[in-house]
């Protein structure tokens, strides 16, 4: 099925195709579940020949099998990617292409590179070899180091129009409640379809950071429950909701996520301290999940929140950062 809104990536990129001006390395950014990596088996697929099946890339993507191509991501039981990957890659660049149309290797995530691992990898985005391609593939573009920017072409990768998201998933999945998934996925559409997934999950969750928030609920209970659920989906449903929040706070508009932070929550909230409270849980989804204590973490988050936010950040103790 044809990812609609990567219509203008892939014209341009077949125009560049044509002409002889493909990159030696490209780096495909934005959030995720906007379809990088489809994208990123697309191109794959062009270089090595292939054959796309489309003019475009392709939900669900399929890697080409091919003996010149090469992913690399965090091994199975570690949350990075590591110095001694990126040097049997360097290495394996330096060789001959198995079938004479050149090499291509897919970094993703890119972010997930540790700095010694990124810092191997730099004289080859400088000075590929042959016809070596490097495409990297970053959710978390910010965590990369400037000099990976500086030696990469970067295509940003947005989401979607919400209609046009809407639209491509009802053709998916004609009748499903994708109205509410799309919104609780950042109006992501691949994301969403996990969020479909997941829609009885999160709809619990919105009840009981509402319940915390409201006083209904005990703040170590509802940590004892969520401690239960991966870290990483934890922190990235809260984020949406505070984001949510401080959004309808400053601008009473809505985002489109589930209401379960509306006018009479952020009445009860110090908003001053919102963002603060934003920042905190954007800092612990940028670190890998068993950096710190899930369910200690989890309190301190609901407590701070059951208080209406009157002392996030200013008590280094209760601050789950450090």
């Amino acid at each position: 099925m044809n990812i609609t809104w990567h219509a203008q990536f892939a014209g341009s990129w077949l125009d560049r195709v044509r002409q002889g001006r493909e990159p030696h390395a490209v780096l495909l950014a934005g959030p995720a579940g906007v379809g990088k990596r489809a994208a990123a088996a697309w191109i794959a697929s062009l270089r090595l020949g292939n054959g796309a099946r489309s003019d475009m890339p392709q939900y669900p993507a399929e890697l080409p099998s091919h003996a010149d191509l090469r992913v690399i991501s965090p091994p199975e039981d570690k949350e990075s990617i590591g110095i001694d990957q990126i040097r049997e890659l360097v290495a394996e660049f330096s060789l001959t292409s198995y079938k004479g149309k050149g090499k291509v290797a897919i970094i993703e995530p890119a972010n997930a590179m540790t700095i010694n691992a990124a810092n191997s990898l730099l004289k080859t985005l400088e000075e590929p070899p042959g016809d070596a391609l490097l495409i990297l593939v970053a959710d978390k573009s910010g965590k990369l180091p400037a000099t990976i920017f500086s030696r990469c072409q970067r295509i940003d990768f947005a989401v979607p129009a919400v209609a046009d998201g809407l639209e491509w998933l009802d053709r998916l999945q004609p009748g499903a409640v994708w109205p509410q998934a799309l919104a609780l996925a950042g109006n992501a559409p691949l994301a969403a379809i996990t969020a479909l997934e997941q829609l009885d999950t999160h709809i619990a969750m919105g009840r009981d950071f509402a319940a915390v928030g409201s006083g209904s609920a005990s703040a170590l209970e509802i940590a004892a429950k969520w401690t239960k659920l991966d870290a990483p989906f934890v922190l990235d449903w809260l984020a949406r909701q505070v984001q949510h929040g401080a959004i309808l706070g400053l601008t009473g508009k809505k985002t489109g996520v589930s209401g379960v932070i509306d006018e009479s929550v952020l009445k009860r909230i110090d908003r001053r301290n919102l963002f603060c409270y934003l920042d905190i849980i954007n800092g612990l989804r940028g670190q890998p999940a068993g950096s710190f204590n899930k369910q200690l973490t989890l309190e301190s988050l609901l407590i701070d929140w059951s208080e209406g936010l009157k002392n996030t950040g200013q008590d280094p103790l209760r601050d789950p950062m450090r």
